[in-house]
């Protein structure tokens, strides 16, 4: 035990004393701050900066503004002065009143204050700094003012940046991870009598006076002052046996009496497991609890959650009180340190419900319900979400190294998947060397290492002193790397008293497996493996098992549990069954699933065509997939649909990360009684950053599309073309793309290739979103043949409707030169809005156009496109139309109404309506990436 006493470093004590009065009329904060800055480096200091993240609201360039913009959060960018938050300074000067020089760095809020001389090592100077905190409202992050007149203040004034030799600088990007020195802080708060003020600090010397009350808070050993002011006091006091909380997390129906008792049976579970809080008091606030929610339970309206109130509750409030404990406690570096901390709390978590809600399912009372439980979804236990979350991003190629810095993190492992794997990964290794030993080192690591500068190292020794066992992998593959675990049951032989059992690395990960042998379904052994680089073959006893299977507990987060068991009672009964499912549901590896659902599809020729959809795509993306959809048209007494086979591959992380292999058919009419199919092998590759929030990608696309027609006799002379029916073009295409929301840049580079023409275009597509809301949109568009020995406009380029041979395009009436199934527009070629006179909608040589549109009022826009067409034996063209575009969800749905163009005065021509165009997209898949764009 010495041992880790000795370890500690004991620091000299930061301090800073703080003279605020909040102003509820201009929403500020007026704040004389004395700070007593001590240098515990070996090195003299002549510049300190402080953390001035109340700053980071105050314009579009900082980190705070430029983070949201990449999750599609555009409010900030587009905030007027008043609705911003920023701090005022007014001046800085050092104990003897001498001013001293500041500036601000490039992302704003952190502040760099030049000593007039140097500080050195083992000595403190005093800075005293007098500024104005304008508080932003609530409608960005929690931070700020909310419009009943309440307030939450958290990192809202000024802290020392950390510095060990080099400094540590981290800019506001709302992830919770404000990195200070440890400080012993005094804050002389005056505000409104009419609010109620709670705190993570102590309160002291509480008193009234003529409209305002005047609050003494202190701490000794924390880093930063947590405030809410209420108009109502929402929050209760419960002193437990270990703990005195203070808590307003809602439970509406849930009995406060019962609150208090689940309250105390939460803090003697962290009691026992973690050990004794060092503070006075711990703040659970139900503001803390949204910022990070449980994900499952948290996504559903409260009308609906299926699980019993006492369960949510009790979840709820352990998971807040974990998180802000650990805050509080253990002074690691989070912003890139963080991942230790949520493995203790996920860990903890974990625990808590297998320690007392050992059979609560993931559905909660939905999986009673009939429909609903024969899913294997509604099957799994609460605690297999962790593994289940997890996989959601490696499946998807995004997941990342827990060692990853926070803000390079993708949304969905910031907030989800990377706090699951952490978790995990002490489950793992609680598995692998002994639950005991595990507790153990974290009920030390708590004990002897709160409160004090701490690194990942000091609990890294800790459970290496606990366990024989080598544990290199765990930190050296598990947590800093993001290789992913995948084993399999190679092959088995059995003999009258042993198995031989080969077992493949499919990843090299190199790290322990668990193998049991089930009996009936009963577990009749258990072993560890490790050390398998590729193959290797143990031998174990023959215990009459019928079946072995890898990480049969799930306690390992493996990629892949879809090939973990091997029968032992010969080959025909190891052939998984299948099983048929509605809709989509989890993976179940002792099955082979195909979903059905019904689906029902749309275009005037075919009229609905109800129909059968059958894949075997799961809730987790999987490598190879089939799809198909047989439909019947009523109104053409035909079977109509697709089908489609693909392989998608991933290479890496980035560069080049992704390849796709594919074949697919379709069939569909057309016209009146005339059917096209189309058959295409595809073959494509995708490129990204290193850096997986970047929105940048690259793809080359190569297919062979196949079409076969039939046409009615009816049709006349286009039944008659000698170009119909039947047709086969090779397409190449090269995609660079950046989707921003503030800036979008995509252009594209085609070339096809035919027995009859060969063609080459262009296309770039730029957005810009501008401060005052104003967005500017421009495309351009170039075509060129490079050969047509064709007779009709039928693979011209388009000015305003492509005719869309290639069946790309997801037209309701694609044949339609009349009515309002003609009047439905895709951008796509010339993008021209108007319908021009037929000489000059189609070219047969080459072509070049601009579309323009800016906005006038929020989704009402302006549009303008000019451009020059040519046709072989005439002259080029020049073509322009302009008009007001309704943009009420770019790319999604929009109207377009025609002013003017090479036709004259539109609006003023008979049948107007018949010239006003339309986008919609009703495509469920594409609609779903508006709302999963933020978290991938």
């Amino acid at each position: 035990m010495l041992c880790y006493i000795g370890s500690r470093t004991t620091y000299a004590q930061y301090e800073t004393n703080l003279n605020v009065k909040l102003n509820q009329f201009t929403k500020e904060l007026d704040i004389k701050q004395e700070f007593t800055y001590y240098n515990d480096s070996n090195y003299s200091l002549g510049i300190i900066y402080f953390n001035d993240w109340a700053h980071a609201y105050s314009n579009k360039n900082t980190g705070l503004a430029k983070r949201f913009a990449q999750e599609f959060k555009k409010s900030l960018h587009l905030a007027k002065k008043s609705e911003r938050g920023y701090t005022t300074i007014i001046s800085v000067v050092d104990d003897e009143y001498e001013g001293l020089e500041w500036e601000r760095t490039k992302d704003e809020d952190i502040l760099k204050v030049r000593l007039n001389k140097a500080l050195v090592p083992k000595e403190s100077t005093k800075i005293i700094i007098t500024y104005k905190v304008k508080l932003p409202p609530n409608k960005y992050t929690p931070y700020g003012y909310d419009n009943k007149g309440n307030y939450y203040l958290k990192d809202w004034y000024l802290t020392p940046a950390v510095y060990d030799g080099k400094w540590h600088l981290y800019s506001n990007k709302n992830l919770e991870d404000l990195y200070t020195n440890i400080t012993k802080t005094t804050i002389d708060f005056t505000y409104p009598d009419s609010l109620h003020l709670v705190s993570n600090f102590k309160e002291e010397d509480n008193t009234k006076l003529s409209n305002v009350q005047n609050v003494k808070l202190t701490s000794k050993n924390q880093k930063s002052a947590e405030i809410i002011l209420n108009r109502e006091n929402t929050f209760s006091t419960h002193i437990t046996p270990y703990i005195k909380v203070v808590t307003n997390i809602a439970a509406p129906r849930y009995n406060p009496i019962e609150q208090g008792i689940s309250i105390n049976k939460i803090t003697d579970f962290i009691y026992r497991n973690l050990g004794e809080y060092p503070h006075d008091k711990l703040l659970v606030s139900q503001i803390d609890y949204d910022k990070d929610p449980l994900y499952g339970i948290n996504q559903l309206p409260s009308f609906i959650r299926p699980y019993d109130q006492k369960f949510q509750f009790e979840m709820k409030f352990l998971k807040t009180a974990l998180n802000s404990i650990l805050k509080e406690t253990i002074f690691l570096n989070p912003r890139k340190e963080q991942w230790l901390n949520d493995a203790i709390a996920n860990y903890l978590m974990i625990e808590y419900v297998e320690e007392n809600y050992p059979d609560q399912k993931l559905l909660g009372n939905l999986s009673r319900i009939w429909g609903l439980r024969s899913f294997n979804l509604a099957k799994m236990g609460f605690n297999e979400q962790y593994p289940f979350l997890y996989n959601l991003t490696a499946r998807k190629n995004l997941d990342q190294a827990l060692t990853t810095p926070n803000d390079s993190l993708i949304k969905f492992n910031q907030k989800i998947a990377n706090k699951y794997k952490a978790g995990l990964g002490l489950a793992y290794l609680a598995d692998y060397i002994g639950k005991e030993k595990v507790d153990e080192s974290i009920k030390t690591f708590f004990k002897y290492y709160q409160l004090n500068k701490v690194k990942i190292i000091d609990f890294e020794s800790i459970l290496k002193r606990s366990t024989s066992k080598d544990i290199d992998w765990f930190f050296k593959d598990y947590v800093s790397t993001d290789r992913r675990i995948d084993f399999k049951i190679r092959k088995v032989k059995k003999y009258k008293d042993s198995l031989t059992v080969t077992i493949k690395n499919k990843e090299g990960t190199n790290v322990p497996i668990s193998m049991f042998g089930l009996k009936n379904d009963s577990v009749v052994s258990k072993y560890w493996f490790k050390n398998i680089e590729t193959y290797k073959t143990f031998t174990i006893p023959n215990n009459k098992e019928d079946k072995l299977v890898l990480n049969y507990d799930q306690k390992i987060p493996e990629f892949n549990q879809r090939d973990n068991w091997k029968s032992l009672r010969g080959f025909l009964s190891s052939n998984k069954k299948l099983k048929f499912t509605f809709f989509k549901d989890s993976e179940n590896p002792y099955y082979n699933q195909v979903f059905y659902v019904p689906v029902i599809n749309f275009n005037i020729y075919d009229g609905w065509a109800p129909g059968l959809r059958l894949y075997n795509k799961t809730l987790l993306e999987r490598p190879f997939i089939y799809d198909f959809a047989p439909s019947y048209s009523f109104r053409e007494k035909a079977f109509v649909g697709y089908g489609k086979f693909s392989y998608r591959k991933y290479l890496s992380k980035s560069g080049l990360y992704v390849a796709n292999y594919s074949i697919g058919a379709s069939t569909s009419h057309f016209n009146i009684n005339s059917r096209y199919t189309s058959i295409t092998p595809a073959l494509s590759f995708g490129w990204r950053p290193d850096d997986l929030r970047s929105d940048k990608r690259q793809f080359l696309s190569f297919r062979y599309i196949n079409i076969f027609r039939n046409f009615d006799e009816s049709l006349g002379s286009m039944a008659n073309d000698s170009e119909n029916p039947d047709y086969s073009v090779f397409n190449a295409r090269y995609i660079n793309r950046a989707n921003g929301i503030l800036d979008y840049n995509s252009w594209f580079l085609d070339f096809q290739l035919a027995g009859n023409f060969s063609k080459l275009s262009f296309e770039y597509e730029y957005r810009k979103l501008f401060e005052n809301n104003r967005q500017f949109n421009l495309r351009f568009f170039a075509g060129k043949f490079l050969s047509n020995n064709t007779d009709s406009n039928f693979f011209s380029f388009a000015l305003d409707r492509p005719t869309d041979y290639l069946f790309d395009y997801n037209y309701l009436g694609r044949s339609e030169d009349s009515g309002i199934y003609s009047q439905q527009i895709i951008i796509a070629e010339g993008g021209f809005k108007s319908f021009l006179d037929e000489r000059y909608r189609y070219s047969d040589n080459w072509m070049a156009t601009v579309n323009t549109s800016f906005n006038l009022w929020r989704w009402i826009e302006l549009y303008g496109d000019a451009g020059l067409v040519k046709n072989k034996g005439f002259d080029e063209k020049f073509v322009y139309d302009s008009g007001v575009r309704l943009n009420l969800v770019t790319d999604y749905f929009e109207l377009y109404f025609p002013l003017y163009s090479n036709n004259g005065w539109e609006i003023s021509q008979p049948d107007y309506g018949e010239k006003i165009r339309f986008i919609i997209t009703v495509s469920p898949k594409t609609l779903t990436g508006l709302f999963t764009r933020k978290w991938f």
